[in-house]
């Protein structure tokens, strides 16, 4: 069973600073590709960075240079640095992760909401 729980949400100012946390259990993020969404009300949800197996990244346009996914492999843990926040980044933040055995799965954490102040 696949469990993700997510931490690090919280209140910040615009300009500032948070890391969220992406704890995984059941599945492997060193070998499993790990993504950040997030999602704000009557929006769909939105792909913000990915990291996969083998290390590459991606992100959305809109967090290119201020945001960084990185794993800790010993932690079994996916992370977000989220710098230089921005008003329109507050949303609902939700880690993800897809796997294949037995069947194509795909899994949420609970999410963690932020909200940035102008």
């Amino acid at each position: 069973q696949v469990q993700l729980v997510e931490s690090g949400g919280g209140l910040v100012q615009a300009g500032g600073s948070l890391r969220l946390s992406c704890a995984a259990s059941g599945s492997t993020v060193s070998t499993n590709a790990m993504a950040w969404y997030r999602q704000t009300p009557g929006k769909q949800r939105e792909l913000v960075a990915r990291i996969n197996p083998g290390g590459s990244t991606s992100y959305a346009d809109s967090v290119k240079g201020r945001f960084t996914i990185s794993r800790d492999n010993a932690k079994n843990t996916v992370y977000l640095q989220m710098n230089s926040l921005k008003a329109e980044d507050t949303a609902v933040y939700y880690c993800n992760t897809v796997t294949v055995v037995p069947i194509l799965t795909i899994h949420w954490g609970q999410g963690t909401q932020v909200t940035v102040s102008s």
